[in-house]
């Protein structure tokens, strides 16, 4: 289903009138931490109170919140956070960080009637249906007439994927921990790739090639094969910076033939990930490219080398190119995904 008409029944948008109805909302990573405060406005949910908060600088997510709820003293009516991590029963152990979110503990601690934990790449599915169409980017447009289940898989710190169910009302978003599954190499060179990580770590699934570390990882095995001509220069920035930040950089101002080759592998293997992602959820609905590192390499996403590796199946290549991609263009998805999810549950 193209972004521009996902159907939003059930999801309140045609509302008109406001409601006094306070949602406090988490979007919990490995790197850093959004909170706010929404309200319901004109049918619309807004944040009126934003904060971004550095994860580390936090022993817990309980001091985090407790600060933001200090500095911005309001009473929530419910809560709803979305955690990089695998939730069972309200209860999340955060992949990158060392925080267990418990909803039970925090409705105590934070006073807050109803609290929601759940995965972030939940929340970024959730919030498909209220993001406006300039939040979106076309990869490919599929077809007029899509219609379905939709899927959503984001590359950042780690990789999340999230389904969202199509139930012939509305989509009915759920998470999965798709990222963590084996990474299963499609070539010789992949092959040798894979050999390259076992060799290291053991265990390889598809966090270890798309992820931010999981794009060094692409450049340090390129650039030890026969030939590779890595940039001096370009190697000494990543010493001091971001590593895969310098890959990007570098190799989408081509000052990097290794960088240009990590790059182009990188955007290869995410859209064989989301092709895998689609024929197991069957997301004839739509594909949803979120996290922190499609908008800024949009000019390699929409290049073609993603769109091919995505319907390179051989027999099912025609249900593939039917289904519409779109890259997430903001990084408060998954904020306004948790405060939707709040919002739906609550009932407003």
């Amino acid at each position: 289903m193209n972004a521009e008409s996902v159907d939003r029944s059930g999801d309140g948008n045609t509302e008109t009138g406001d409601s006094d109805v306070i949602i406090l909302a988490g979007d919990i990573g490995g790197t850093k931490t959004n909170m706010a405060f929404f309200e319901i406005q004109n049918g619309k949910l807004v944040a009126t109170v934003e904060e971004q908060y550095v994860s580390r600088d936090y022993a817990s997510f309980d001091d985090l919140a407790k600060r933001f709820l200090r500095e911005h003293p309001r009473q929530a009516d419910y809560a709803c956070l979305g955690v990089a991590g695998p939730c069972r029963h309200g209860r999340c152990k955060a992949m990158n960080l060392p925080w267990v979110v418990d909803a039970k503990k925090l409705r105590i601690e934070l006073n807050v009637p109803s609290v929601i934990v759940i995965n972030d790449l939940e929340a970024t599915a959730y919030s498909i249906a209220v993001l406006p169409p300039e939040d979106f980017a076309v990869i490919q447009p599929g077809a007029s007439d899509a219609d379905g289940n939709a899927a959503v898989i984001a590359a950042g710190t780690g990789l999340g994927e999230a389904g969202l169910l199509w139930d012939g009302h509305r989509h009915r978003p759920f998470a999965c921990e798709g990222g963590h599954s084996d990474f299963a190499p499609r070539n010789p060179l992949e092959a040798g790739l894979f050999e390259f990580l076992r060799n290291e770590s053991g265990h390889v699934d598809w966090e270890c090639v798309l992820s931010g570390p999981g794009l060094r990882n692409l450049y340090r095995y390129l650039r030890n094969l026969p030939d590779a001509k890595p940039s001096q220069t370009v190697a000494d920035e990543m010493r001091t910076n971001d590593p895969s930040a310098v890959i990007s950089r570098a190799a989408l101002a081509d000052q990097c033939p290794v960088c240009v080759a990590a790059l182009n592998l990188f955007v290869s293997l995410y859209g064989a990930e989301a092709s895998n992602l689609a024929l197991k959820m069957m997301a004839t609905g739509g594909m949803y490219i979120g996290g922190g590192i499609a908008p800024k390499i949009l000019k390699a996403m929409t290049g073609g080398i993603f769109t091919d590796a995505f319907v390179d199946n051989g027999r099912l290549r025609s249900v593939l190119e039917q289904i519409p991609i779109h890259v997430i263009l903001t990084d408060k998805a998954a904020l306004l995904g948790a405060a939707q999810c709040a919002r739906r549950e609550s009932g407003f």
